[in-house]
C-alpha cells in the first residue's frame, strides 16, 4: 500500500474551518471531501457513499450538525462518529489521515503494475469476444476459451429473472468446450444453477474460478482464486486477476484478463471494484449498465410508496446510474466499451406490473452518452452471437471490427418454460416439514438472526399477494427470537413481507439466500417507520449458515405427542399447487 495527499489547506483555510460539518472540494482534480471540527479537532473523509457512491450534502433534519445525507438513496453518515446512522448498524467510512494541513489518502496498491508486460501485435482473429447473453462472454484467446458467467438457460432469482437474449444455439455446446470458467458472484443471473447442471453432464471436469470472497461455497469445487495477484501462467501468454468489491467484498468480485499484454477489464455488477483503483486505458472494459436489480420500490407499499414516487424515483436512479457509468468510463479511458451484464426481463404474466414499472436504461443510450463526453472510446451494443476481433479494433477504429449475427437471428426471446421451473419450485409447498408448524422455530433458530429490535410478519399468499386462508401467517421477535401471536407492547419497528408461497417454501427448505425473494420480485413489503434495516436483510441475504437446515433432524424430533399437540389454526395438508389455483403461463409471449 501507498498513501498520497489528496487535499492541502492553507493555514487560513484550516482556521477559518467552523465547527461542524465542512464541505471541500479538490481544486485538482475536482473530488469532493469532508471534514468535522470538534473543539480543535480535526476528521475528514471523502465525500462519497459507500452504499453506491452518492454524494453527501446537509441533512436538514440534523439539529447536531454532525449528520449529512447522500444525494442517491438517502443514507445517513454521522461524521463526528464516522458511523452510518441510517441504515443502522450498516457501514463506518473510511476515514483519511489528518496532517494538520494535509488530508492523507491510502492507496490500495495498482497489483497489475508487479509485473508489467508490453502488448506484443495481434493477428486478426487470435483474440475475439462473443457475446452470448446477459454477462455471458465468451473470450478465444490464442489457444485457449474462457467464458464469463454462464447464464444460457432457465430462470434466475427463483422465477422473477428471464433471459431478455436468445442465447445463439450452439451457446451451450460453446460452453462445454471451454477452457475455463470465471464466475464473478453468486447471484444466480450469474452462478446459473440450470445453466451448470447441463454443463456438468458432459464436462464436469471444467476448471471453474471464482473469488476467495466470505461465501464462495456454492462453488466449492471450483479453484478459488486469492484477490490481487495474477495466477500462474495459463499458458505463455494468458493470465488473469481477480479483485474484490469495496462495497460488497462478501459477494462481488472482478477481473482483469490478460493476454500478451493486452488487458480485458471486466467490472461486472462492482459497486466500487478495488476500492476505486482500476487499470487505465486498456484495451476492453466491460460492466453493468441497466438498473433494476432490486426489488425496491416496486415491492413496496404503504406512506410515500405511491406509483408516482415509484416513478419519479426510479426514472432519477437510472439516470444517476447512467451517469455514474458515463463517467467512470470517461475517467478510466479504455479503447473500446461494451455494456452489458443487464438484459434480463420480467417475463412471467404474474410479474407483468414489475416489468412496467421496474424501467432500465438502454444500452444504446449509454454508449451515446459516452460518445457525446469521450469520442475517442469506441463503444459496442452487443447482440447474441456479435463477435468482436480484438486485431481489427485496434489497429484502426474504421476497420470493421464486430461481425453481428446473420441477418434475421432471433434476438431477444419470445418463449420461456415457465411451468417446468415454476412447477419444481412449487414441489416444495407440499413438503413433510411444513405439516409442522414447529418448522418456523426449527428455521430462525438455524438462520441464527437475533438481539435486534424488529417484528417481522411472514405472511404466504398466491400469485397475486394475497394471503391464504390455510398458509402460514407468523410473527418473528428478533429481540429475543420468539414467535408471539401479537406485536409487543414495546416500542418496535416492524415489517410485513408477503410472499409467494411456493418460492418462500423453497427458499426455507433448501435454506437459501432470501435474494431469490426480495431481487427475485417475489415478496410485497411494508414497514412501519419506513428504515432499511441493514443487519437483518444483509444476515438473510448474503450471511445464513453455509449449511443447510437439518430437516431429517427436525422430523425426527417431532415425536407423536408434538405433532398431535400442535395447534391447529394452521393447516397445510391440504395446500398444493392445484388447490392455491397457481396460475398456469403461457409459454409464449407477444
Amino acid at each position: 500500500m501507498s498513501s498520497k495527499t489528496v487535499l492541502s489547506l492553507d493555514s487560513e483555510a484550516v482556521f477559518s474551518l467552523k465547527d461542524g460539518i465542512n464541505f471541500k472540494k479538490s481544486p485538482d482534480d475536482g473530488k469532493c471531501y469532508i471534514i468535522y471540527k470538534e473543539n480543535g479537532e480535526l476528521k475528514a473523509c471523502k465525500n462519497q457513499c459507500k452504499h453506491q457512491g452518492g454524494l453527501f450534502i446537509k441533512d436538514i433534519e440534523d439539529l447536531d450538525g454532525r449528520t449529512v445525507r447522500c444525494t442517491k438513496h438517502y443514507w445517513k453518515l454521522n461524521v463526528s462518529t464516522m458511523q452510518y446512522v441510517n441504515p443502522p448498524d450498516s457501514f463506518t467510512q473510511d476515514e483519511l489521515d489528518e496532517g494538520g494541513l494535509q488530508l492523507v489518502e491510502v492507496i490500495v496498491w495498482d497489483p497489475w503494475l508487479a509485473d508489467p508486460q508490453d502488448p506484443q501485435e495481434l493477428q486478426e482473429g487470435e483474440v475475439t469476444v462473443t457475446y452470448l447473453t446477459h454477462a455471458c462472454m465468451e473470450l478465444q484467446l490464442g489457444g485457449k476459451k474462457m467464458i464469463f458467467d454462464p447464464w444460457l438457460t432457465g430462470p434466475a432469482f427463483a422465477r422473477g429473472w428471464w433471459l431478455l437474449h436468445e442465447p445463439p444455439a450452439d451457446s451451450m455446446e460453446r460452453l462445454c468446450m471451454a477452457d475455463l470458467i470465471y464466475i464473478s458472484h453468486m447471484h444466480s443471473d450469474h452462478l446459473s444453477y440450470p445453466t451448470l447442471k447441463s454443463l456438468s453432464a458432459t464436462r464436469p471436469d471444467v476448471p471453474i474460478y471464482v473469488g476467495d470472497t466470505s461465501r464462495p461455497e456454492p462453488l466449492s469445487k471450483g479453484s478459488l482464486m486469492p484477490f490481487s495477484c495474477y495466477l500462474r501462467q495459463i499458458d505463455e501468454h494468458l493470465r488473469f486477476m481477480i479483485l474484490k468489491d469495496e462495497v460488497h467484498p462478501e459477494l462481488d468480485t472482478c477481473i482483469i484478463v490478460e493476454y500478451k499484454g493486452h488487458m480485458i477489464l471486466n467490472t461486472v455488477d462492482c459497486t466500487r471494484p478495488n476500492y476505486g483503483r482500476l487499470p487505465h486505458n486498456v484495451d476492453l472494459m466491460m460492466s453493468d449498465f441497466a438498473g433494476g436489480a432490486s426489488g425496491f420500490p416496486m415491492t413496496f407499499s404503504g406512506g410515500k410508496y405511491t406509483e408516482s414516487w415509484k416513478a419519479d424515483f426510479i426514472k432519477n436512479e437510472r439516470k444517476k446510474l447512467m451517469n455514474y457509468k458515463a463517467q467512470l468510463v470517461k475517467s478510466l479511458q479504455p479503447k473500446i466499451y461494451c455494456p452489458f451484464a443487464g438484459y434480463f426481463v420480467e417475463a412471467h404474466p404474474s410479474d407483468r406490473y414489475i416489468k412496467e414499472t421496474n424501467t432500465k436504461n438502454k444500452a444504446e443510450e449509454l454508449n451515446a452518452l459516452i460518445k457525446k463526453s469521450a469520442p475517442g472510446i469506441t463503444t459496442w451494443t452487443p447482440k447474441p452471437g456479435a463477435v468482436l476481433d480484438l486485431a481489427l479494433a485496434l489497429m484502426s477504429p474504421s476497420r470493421k471490427a464486430i461481425t453481428d449475427p446473420p441477418s434475421g437471428t432471433n434476438i431477444y426471446k419470445d418463449s420461456w418454460d415457465f411451468d417446468l421451473y415454476v412447477d419444481e419450485l412449487n414441489r416444495a409447498i407440499t413438503a413433510e416439514i411444513f405439516k409442522h408448524k414447529s418448522w418456523i422455530q426449527f428455521y430462525y433458530i438455524w438462520a441464527g438472526f437475533k438481539n435486534y429490535n424488529l417484528v417481522v410478519r411472514v405472511i404466504e399468499t398466491d400469485e397475486d399477494f394475497i394471503p391464504i386462508d390455510n398458509g402460514y401467517n407468523y410473527l418473528v421477535d428478533f429481540m429475543d427470537l420468539s414467535f408471539p401471536t401479537q406485536r409487543p407492547t414495546r416500542e418496535h419497528p416492524y415489517e410485513e413481507i408477503k410472499n409467494r408461497i411456493g418460492v418462500m417454501r423453497h427458499v426455507v427448505k433448501n435454506g437459501l439466500l432470501w435474494d431469490d425473494l426480495y431481487i427475485g420480485f417475489q415478496n410485497r413489503l411494508s414497514r412501519e417507520p419506513d428504515v432499511y434495516h441493514h443487519r437483518f436483510w444483509n444476515h438473510f441475504q448474503t450471511e445464513l449458515p453455509v449449511a443447510g437446515p437439518d430437516w431429517d433432524l427436525f422430523l425426527q424430533q417431532v415425536s407423536s405427542y408434538q405433532r398431535s399437540a400442535e395447534p391447529q389454526g394452521i393447516q397445510t395438508e391440504s395446500v398444493s399447487a392445484s388447490t392455491l389455483s397457481l396460475k398456469k403461463a403461457d409459454c409464449t409471449v407477444s
